[in-house]
């Protein structure tokens, strides 16, 4: 590999700093749009299809871009293509402040979605780089993995907190001071990388990876809305041919734009099980918790993500504890056992009665069970060499990028169709929008019933999420190997 020095140890965790707090940003900013959306909705006027944009283009974006981004940074230099995602993300940021119409915000979101591809997979290679120590590295990961999991909880925290002394344009232009340090930061403090040996560059592979990749998460997405429509169909044949086509192409490469002979490995098969399985039930959960405790428990935004926080502090405890503890009884019960607690958060939303002490509860066990699946990513990158940490980081981003998009859209969609079995048929689908009819008729019982409704299915919903996370942890037990001692992976 190719790096200059890592520097002495305090440099080494100084560079870890900047890349936590760049991955904090870029999370709470995902999470921070959910609040603001209302307040864009009711000055811009965005009609449906503008309004679905402004929330997908982001995703889609990530989604398409990852694989090829990380590729790029394989040849390009790690560093290079970092310093250059903060820079996108600040600039983007930005020009929010001339924003003033529906269009301009899809734009300033496609091109935070460029931004963001380039930081999510090259934080996580840079700490390969960083951390050349395999313990040092399961410390460092087990941090970033916090960061990840505050910046969920911190953003509708913030995005209040912003919404509550300014216009919706601060969710956005609070990114750019934290872009401008974090480019500075590091410039001085990140060494660069690059693979050796890359290999030529496939730029037919890039097509089909960001084709196939776009196609299905758009049509995941469009689907939970719509349904089985032409345009479902189509975009999951698109994705489904163009996928296939990407898959034959990098296994009968030598020098693939994404390894997926990575997949051999049975620590590196399991640490991505527990990343899809971890973010498809996480996306779901969040998603119908903060719907519940708006219309239905009616808090604030505010109080809402002041709320959420147990699953924040779960997580920012377990997190840097998780690399200790494998340490001393092994990585594969550390990860399964992960899995375990958080499907045990969920059962406890599914089993007892449903108030907030009870989510509460549930919320701290979810965010201690991914608080130990800060092992995944120490597994994942014990699994690959360092020369092939970019499709490494690839898989893993893709892992959870997939797997949040797929909770909101499968377990969400399941939800739907509990809470439309037990209301009226013609009831709008949407919760808020049936209590607003509620309120406009004045028919309370039907406001209460539509309440249940959506409560009920939150519970039930809950107790799939925990068969899941209990799916997952035994298929990770399975392909992990007993003796996997990440104190003791290839540098």
């Amino acid at each position: 590999m190719t790096a200059t020095t890592t520097g002495p140890h305090t440099r080494r965790w100084a560079g870890l700093a900047v890349l936590s707090a760049s991955l904090l940003l870029v999370v709470m900013d995902m999470t921070i749009l959910n609040v603001a959306l209302p307040e864009i909705s009711a000055q811009l006027r965005p009609g449906s299809v503008e309004l679905l944009w402004m929330v997908d283009v982001y995703s889609l974006i990530v989604a398409g871009l990852l694989v090829t981004v990380s590729a790029l940074g394989d040849r390009w230099g790690r560093k290079k293509m970092l310093l250059t995602g903060f820079a996108l993300f600040g600039l983007a940021s930005a020009a929010v402040a001339g924003a003033d119409s529906a269009a301009d915000v899809i734009a300033v979101r496609a091109l935070l979605g460029v931004g963001g591809a380039m930081i999510m997979p090259s934080t996580l290679s840079m700490i390969r780089t960083l951390f050349t120590d395999a313990r040092e590295r399961a410390t460092a990961l087990g941090i970033w993995a916090a960061m990840a999991s505050l910046g969920g909880a911190l953003g509708p925290i913030v995005g209040g907190l912003l919404l509550e002394n300014f216009s919706w344009h601060a969710a956005f232009l609070v990114n750019v001071p934290v872009m401008v340090i974090a480019v500075a930061a590091g410039l001085v403090l990140l060494p660069e990388s690059r693979n050796p040996r890359p290999g030529r560059w496939d730029a037919a592979g890039a097509v089909l990876s960001a084709v196939g990749m776009t196609s299905l998460a758009y049509a995941i997405k469009h689907g939970a809305k719509e349904g089985l429509d032409v345009w479902t169909v189509l975009t999951a044949a698109v994705a489904a041919l163009a996928l296939t086509w990407f898959v034959r192409r990098c296994l009968r490469r030598s020098d693939p734009l994404l390894d997926l002979r990575l997949f051999r490995n049975g620590a590196f098969t399991s640490g991505t099980i527990a990343a899809l399985a971890t973010s498809i039930a996480m996306a779901a959960m969040a998603l119908l918790l903060a719907q519940w405790m708006q219309l239905v428990q009616g808090y604030s935004p505010l109080e809402t993500g002041v709320r959420l926080l147990p699953m924040a502090v779960g997580a920012g405890i377990c997190s840097p504890l998780a690399p200790v503890l494998a340490a001393r009884i092994g990585a594969r019960p550390v990860l399964s056992g992960g899995l375990l607690v958080s499907g045990a958060g969920f059962a406890v939303v599914y089993l007892l009665p449903l108030d907030y002490p009870s989510v509460a509860v549930a919320l701290l066990l979810i965010g201690a069970g991914m608080g130990a699946l800060a092992i995944a990513s120490a597994v994942i990158m014990s699994g690959s060499p360092a020369e092939k940490a970019g499709s490494a980081a690839a898989i893993e981003e893709t892992s959870y990028e997939v797997g949040g998009t797929l909770g909101v859209a499968v377990l969400g969609s399941l939800a739907a169709a509990l809470y439309r079995s037990e209301v009226p048929p013609g009831t709008p689908e949407s919760l808020g929008t049936a209590l607003e009819i509620a309120a406009t008729a004045q028919d309370a019982a039907l406001a209460l019933q539509a309440q249940r409704a959506f409560s009920d299915s939150l519970v039930l919903t809950s107790g799939y999420g925990a068969v899941l996370m209990v799916v997952a942890a035994a298929l990770v037990w399975w392909r992990t190997p007993a003796e996997l001692d990440l104190a003791a992976a290839s540098h």
